[in-house]
């Protein structure tokens, strides 16, 4: 299948990693960067441009998308969190046989209230198909008039999540308990009062926003790196962790975490929020373990940081079960092609 495959391609990004799973899948990507219209300009004038959707780089995004989508004589067009395309631009790739794909990570609807969804919702009537992640989503979208709507999980992606050397042990782990992420939802707090008061040896690494979360002392105490991890340095920190802590996002109403599936696939120890879309994809206590307040995640780091045998043990288990159920890139990116080639193959029969 020949795509245009609009999305993010900075350094890290997810839309690289699906990006790499279709062409492993034997499509031919088009690729088109988004952050270079998203960030053109004076900083203030792409902040408004993410809050607003208008002007200029709009309009020229969109005469882009259409022209890209003629030269290279595509099947499809997939755009990766479409927050600057226009009805008027869908309608027209519709009227050329063109099928369009919407993949959202992020929940327009959910209570977290991001901006910078204005455009996006009105359009959602338009696409072919809406790929999304949680069930509330999916009656979300319906009942706004989506076409088609196709659920998946966030996936690893085996090229960056893979276990290890050989012979890895807690000789090498140089963190005790790590936590790789975003500081959304309560985590600042509760990540503090795990050091604070229960005395658990943390260290954090995510984007700077950590900075405006923490106190100065707090921050000198368990962000020491000041940076964001990507690829090869985000996988070997996984690795240097005995104890990797994942959480849920409950403000973009998330049924599991993204970070619980790359830690498996990377081989590490997964100490996860407990919530049915982890028990559904990891066996409690064999696969994965769980905990639900501060009180059980600080006794299971206390009992799992003298246990290496165990910790081996369950993460080696979380590995397999990761590759074996799918958990991956294009065990999911399947999903959404085989949805997405009933749709070409309808449009051309709809040419002939």
């Amino acid at each position: 299948m020949r795509i245009l495959y609009i999305a993010p391609m900075t350094y890290g990004s997810y839309g690289l990693y699906r990006q790499r799973s279709l062409e492993r899948l034997g499509n031919v990507l088009f690729p088109v960067d988004v952050t270079r219209y998203e960030a053109q300009g004076p900083s203030l004038m792409a902040r408004l441009r993410h809050r607003l959707q208008i002007g200029r780089v709009v309009t020229q995004m969109n005469e882009d998308v259409l022209r890209l989508a003629k030269e290279h004589r595509v099947d499809a067009v997939w755009f990766d969190k479409p927050l600057f395309i226009r009805a008027a631009t869908l309608r027209q790739l519709r009227a050329l046989g063109i099928a369009t794909i919407d993949y959202m990570i992020d929940n327009p609807f959910g209570p977290r209230r991001d901006p910078g969804f204005r455009l996006y919702v009105r359009t959602i009537p338009e696409y072919d198909l809406h790929v999304q992640q949680r069930d509330v989503s999916v009656a979300e979208y319906l009942a706004r008039g989506a076409r088609r709507v196709v659920k998946v999980q966030t996936a690893f992606e085996p090229s960056v999540h893979f276990p290890p050397p050989a012979g890895w042990s807690d000789k090498d782990r140089t963190r005790e308990v790590s936590f790789i992420g975003t500081p959304y939802d309560k985590r600042p707090q509760f990540l503090t009062d795990l050091w604070r008061k229960y005395n658990v040896p943390m260290v954090i690494s995510g984007p700077r926003i950590w900075q405006r979360k923490l106190s100065k002392n707090i921050l000198a105490a368990l962000y020491p790196e000041r940076d964001e991890l990507f690829d090869a340095s985000y996988r070997e920190a996984v690795w240097r962790s005995k104890i990797n802590l994942s959480f849920l996002t409950h403000s973009n109403q998330d049924e599991f975490a993204h970070k619980s599936f790359e830690i498996a696939a990377c081989g590490g120890f997964l100490l996860a929020e407990r919530c049915s879309g982890h028990a559904e994809r990891f066996e409690e206590d064999k696969e994965a373990v769980f905990f639900s307040g501060i009180e059980e995640c600080a006794e299971k780091i206390r009992s799992y940081l003298r246990n290496e045998e165990a910790r081996t043990r369950i993460a080696a288990a979380g590995r397999r079960r990761a590759v074996a159920s799918g958990y991956d890139n294009d065990t999911q990116m399947r999903v959404v092609l085989g949805t997405m080639d009933r749709l070409v193959r309808t449009n051309r029969q709809e040419d002939v």
